[in-house]
């Protein structure tokens, strides 16, 4: 169905809270956990970002769509968020160099969206409440109807979704002549992490999420990356497994966000589900080894367990998030592993971060045997 721009729309709470607004996007009805992002900018790449996936956006920027659409801007194939909320929905866009409006891309991407919704009032609501599920649409507007299929949406703790977005095939990144290889197990990986690490000579392997120890090795990589994705952490036994595998071998290995909780659960230490999460651009986060802050992206509804961290000895803390003292970098003391619960391919710094992907490669010219 197409667009209507007075169309009126509902967002009902897993709580019972009821939110009016007006259609955005395509006219239909979206179902999700909700999260909020506190970014001013970067819509797009939120929209398409693989870990946002079974997730309702919520925007606390004012105006969204303002800028348009331009299509090399994207993390993945496609939209990955379940809808969006927000406040003002900007179907005009300034950007000369932008492809289209957000209403054609969100109606080329069957995602529905509500608009003119309170967002400071929701996000406060969500904030003081903890993350919830919610329903938005603007086909049907009976809250007792709605609130029955919200009844219906699993919860996110206690969900599995990265088989949601992984590669279903393997594929390549980059210069297949570079002289580094790296094989990424895809949990739900950004496509700028694969360019960070192809602009720094290496040639990249992107394997399914199942793919086995065995089956990466084959391809006799210099080390190993662990992605960021969607979902709980401790519902991929088989992943962490796999993990292990790797790790035990001596080989370079990175993690990022998914990534780096599957290599927490790898060494024995549990993850738990966040009140809210950390989703923005302007997270402060402390390099322990440095003692530098760095200004983080940050995307991520699940964290590791401090109290797990410090009572194992081969696993050290080498980040840690300066708002709330969780932990966002860990080294394992005993292998060639470490990484980071935040976004370092993203730029709010906007370069702050980018050190991580120099010194896996480091580490792998370390490992690599000389020819």
């Amino acid at each position: 169905m197409k667009y209507k721009s007075k169309a009126e729309a509902i967002l009902v709470l897993e709580d019972g809270t009821v939110f009016f607004g007006k259609s955005a996007g395509r006219v239909g009805t979206a179902t999700g956990e909700i999260c909020f992002n506190t970014g001013m900018t970067g819509y797009q790449e939120i929209f398409t970002d693989p870990s946002y996936f079974g997730q309702i956006m919520l925007t606390t920027n004012a105006h969204i769509g303002n800028y348009g659409i331009q299509m090399d801007e994207v993390e993945s194939e496609g939209t990955k968020i379940s809808g969006l909320i927000c406040k003002n929905y900007n179907v005009d866009y300034s950007r000369v160099s932008a492809d289209k409006g957000i209403q054609d891309y969100f109606e080329d991407e069957n995602l529905v969206g509500i608009s003119d919704v309170d967002t400071r009032a929701l996000v406060r609501h969500i904030r003081d409440k903890g993350a919830m599920n919610g329903i938005i649409s603007s086909e049907n507007l009976d809250v007792t109807a709605l609130k029955l299929k919200l009844n219906e949406v699993p919860s996110m703790d206690g969900l599995q979704l990265c088989d949601k977005v992984s590669t279903k095939e393997p594929y390549f990144f980059g210069d297949e002549n570079a002289d580094i290889k790296i094989a990424v197990l895809d949990l739900g990986v950004k496509q700028n992490i694969l360019r960070c690490m192809s602009d720094r000579g290496c040639y990249l392997k992107v394997f399914p999420f199942n793919t086995s120890y065995e089956e990466m090795k084959s391809w006799n990589p210099d080390g190993f990356f662990l992605s960021n994705g969607p979902g709980d952490p401790s519902m991929m036994p088989e992943v962490v497994e796999n993990v292990k595998k790797i790790t035990s071998t001596g080989f370079p290995t990175f993690g990022i966000c998914l990534g780096h909780q599957a290599l927490a659960l790898s060494e024995g230490i549990n993850t738990f589900k966040m009140h809210n999460g950390h989703r923005g651009i302007n997270h402060p986060v402390k390099n322990l080894k440095t003692g530098k802050c760095e200004v983080t992206s940050q995307n991520h509804g699940f964290g590791i367990i401090a109290e797990d961290v410090h009572k194992n000895a081969n696993v050290e803390v080498t980040h840690v998030n300066l708002n709330d003292d969780t932990i966002e970098g860990i080294k394992v003391v005993n292998k060639n592993a470490f990484s980071v619960q935040y976004h370092p391919e993203s730029s709010p710094g906007p370069h702050d971060s980018r050190y991580l992907f120099d010194e896996f490669i480091n580490i792998i010219k370390t490992h690599k045997p000389n020819e």
